[in-house]
């Protein structure tokens, strides 16, 4: 890849994602909950930095693994707000903007992962 990953439109959308997490997270219930709160941050910034670091190889199959490993983050957050929704922590309509947030980037990620795919560099 010869773009910067910063200006990835999937990247610039991890970034929301993230920004919406610790929004979440400041919502009452939560102040206490560290496993469920560090987890989560983890998950989301997992997203963002594997993108960036799946870019900086310059190897479309290296990118791809990176990818892959962001999208299974992506289901990590949703599984996470899931949870949150079910135990009654946090607001439940951010939660459920974050899943729809994540749902989004994984599919974005998903037609990246595809276009990767088409024009793989013959080695």
């Amino acid at each position: 890849m010869t773009k910067n990953f910063e200006n990835f439109p999937v990247y610039i959308k991890s970034l929301e994602l993230i920004e919406k997490v610790y929004q979440f997270l400041r919502s009452k219930g939560l102040e206490k909950e560290f496993e469920f709160n560090n987890q989560i941050k983890r998950a989301s910034f997992s997203i963002s930095n594997n993108i960036a670091e799946g870019s900086e190889y310059n190897n479309n199959r290296q990118f791809i693994k990176y990818l892959k490993i962001a999208k299974g983050s992506c289901a990590e957050v949703r599984s996470m707000m899931i949870v949150s929704k079910r135990l009654k922590l946090g607001d439940e309509n951010a939660a459920e903007e974050i899943i729809n947030l994540s749902r989004e980037i994984s599919s974005n990620i998903s037609n990246f992962i595809k276009y990767l795919k088409e024009n793989i560099e013959r080695t």
